[in-house]
C-alpha cells in the first residue's frame, strides 16, 4: 500500500514544520492522511470536521481582513477558499501527495493526484489539528495555508462572473435561467474567435458576445444582457412597467 511507512518519518516531520504544527497525538496526523482505499481507520470523519472548522478559521480571518465589507462579499471570498481546487493547491503546497496513504489500486490509477482525495486529506488535517491542540492551532494552521492570499487579496476581485450573476439575478424573480448557444465560430483553429448568444426566453431578451473561448463569449453575453436587464428594472424601465 502506498504511503508513508511509519509515525515519525522524515517526510511526516517535514510536513508538521510546513503545517507550523507538530501532532501531540501523531495518531490523528496518520488517520488524517489515511484514504477509505487503505484501511477502516480512515480520514472521512476528520474531514467532516475539518469542514466545520475550516470553515470558522477562514470566516474569522476574512472578518478581521476585510472590515467594510458586507456578509455577501465575505460569503463569497470564503467560498473561493473552501473550495476543492483552493484546498487541492493548499495540499500541494505542502507535499501531501508524498504522505498521503492510499491502496495500491488507488496509487496506480493515479489517486496521489486527484484533487478530491488530496482537498478532502487536506480538510482531515485540519480537524486532526483541532482535535489535537483545539480551535487555536487549527486556525493557526489554516492561517499557514491561505493567510498569504487573504493578505493580498481584496474583496472586490472575487465578485461574481456574470454568468452567476446573471443566474442568480432571473431565479431571484422566479425566472428560468438563460440559455446559451454558438451563433458563429471565426478564425483557424488555433486563434478562433465565438460568438455566443444568452438568451432570457421568459424577458424575449437575447444579448450576444465574442471571446477566444466559449467560456469568454459566454460570459461577455451574460454580461450584456445583464446589464440590459438591470437598466429596464429600474424605475420607468420597460420591466417596472
Amino acid at each position: 500500500m502506498a504511503g508513508f511507512k511509519e509515525e515519525g518519518s522524515p517526510r511526516l516531520d517535514g510536513l508538521q514544520r510546513r503545517l507550523g504544527h507538530r501532532f501531540g497525538r501523531q495518531d490523528l496526523l496518520t488517520r488524517a492522511l489515511t484514504h477509505k482505499s487503505f484501511g477502516a481507520d480512515h480520514n472521512e470523519r476528520l474531514e467532516f470536521l475539518g469542514d466545520a472548522v475550516l470553515s470558522l478559521a477562514v470566516s474569522a480571518l476574512l472578518y478581521a481582513r476585510f472590515g467594510e465589507s458586507d456578509e455577501g462579499d465575505l460569503s463569497r471570498v470564503r467560498a473561493h477558499l473552501v473550495r476543492e481546487d483552493s484546498l487541492h493547491r493548499a495540499a500541494l503546497s505542502i507535499g501531501i501527495p508524498d504522505v498521503i496513504r492510499l491502496s495500491d489500486s488507488e496509487s496506480r490509477g493515479g489517486g496521489a493526484q486527484r484533487p478530491s482525495i488530496l482537498a478532502d486529506a487536506m480538510e482531515a488535517i485540519i480537524g486532526a489539528a483541532y482535535l489535537d491542540a483545539g480551535f487555536d492551532a487549527a486556525r493557526h494552521v489554516v492561517q499557514r495555508l491561505f493567510g498569504e492570499v487573504i493578505a493580498s487579496t481584496e474583496a472586490d476581485s472575487w465578485a461574481k462572473d456574470a454568468k452567476t450573476e446573471l443566474q442568480e439575478w432571473l431565479q431571484a424573480r422566479r425566472l428560468p435561467v438563460p440559455t446559451y448557444s454558438i451563433v458563429a465560430t471565426r478564425g483557424q483553429a488555433h486563434a478562433q474567435t465565438f460568438e455566443v448568444s444568452c438568451e432570457a426566453p421568459a424577458l424575449g431578451l437575447t444579448q450576444t458576445g465574442e471571446g477566444r473561448s466559449r467560456r469568454a463569449a459566454e460570459q461577455e453575453a451574460a454580461r450584456r444582457l445583464l446589464d440590459t436587464l438591470k437598466a429596464s428594472d429600474r424605475p420607468g424601465g420597460p420591466l417596472r412597467s
